[in-house]
């Protein structure tokens, strides 16, 4: 491990994350805070959604908004550096070992991710106005929880970055990214499926439904959520999982 090559590839990514700030922020703001303003504000508002559900919606946009940004900063990058720029060949030069090429990737994607949770929570509450109540008291188990998710982002940007071309990113916002947005329990918690018992357990196996329910437990620990014990030790499963078949992947296609 050389950590000198390893915090400059770092400081390089922060740098290009600096100069496209204004982009990327709107890029992890504007689809969050569209969803909030219609559900959480206009659908309150009108009497349509109950004023409670304020509290329910913002943790399930928050993760949104958290897994999106660390898919995208990882997946994307990667597609153009393998398959269109070839900026990857520039990397794999640098004196340290392709698994920490992978491993600085998955870094970078999970700083953005918890950048644009910590940028989309205060906005969206914001947004929403008046009637939003979260419970800042469970400040370990939250911060706990985040690094999971954003781990999770990352590291799933990381595998489908390198399993996937470019002819194929609209196919895997269709088929992987969009599904898992509506069933992921972000707009409404896990327990509101109970009058469809086959979905409702079906759904486990989206890595959504345990960030969502995780920053649920976390943020609205009255609201009806999966047990927070559960929720930590699917997305620990769920992260090492992935981190195995994206390192694997990018050592692969890297070699190739």
């Amino acid at each position: 491990m050389n950590w000198k090559t390893f915090f400059a590839l770092l400081a390089r990514d922060g740098h290009v994350a600096r100069r496209n700030l204004v982009p990327m922020l709107l890029q992890n703001l504007m689809q969050p805070l569209m969803f909030t303003f219609i559900f959480g504000r206009v659908m309150t508002s009108s009497g349509i959604m109950p004023q409670s559900y304020k509290n329910l919606l913002l943790p399930g946009i928050m993760a949104i908004s958290m897994v999106m940004s660390g898919v995208w900063a990882v997946a994307m990058p990667l597609i153009a550096e393998f398959q269109f720029t070839r900026e990857i060949e520039d990397r794999l030069l640098a004196p340290i070992e392709i698994g920490w090429l992978a491993v600085q990737k998955v870094v970078t994607g999970m700083t953005q991710a918890i950048v644009a949770g910590l940028v989309v929570l205060p906005a969206a509450w914001l947004v929403m106005g008046a009637g939003v109540n979260l419970d800042l008291g469970h400040s370990l188990e939250l911060v706990l929880i985040a690094v999971l998710v954003a781990l999770f982002s990352a590291a799933g940007g990381l595998a489908l970055g390198c399993s996937i071309g470019q002819t194929q990113v609209g196919l895997m916002f269709s088929l992987v990214v969009a599904p898992m947005m509506m069933f992921g329990c972000a707009y409404y918690p896990w327990k509101a499926l109970d009058p469809f018992p086959v979905l409702k357990y079906a759904v486990l196996i989206n890595p959504l439904v345990y960030a969502s329910e995780g920053l649920r437990g976390a943020l609205v620990p009255a609201a009806p959520h999966i047990d927070t014990m559960l929720v930590i030790a699917a997305l620990a499963v769920i992260d090492l999982a992935l981190l195995y078949l994206g390192l694997k992947r990018f050592h692969k296609k890297a070699l190739s």
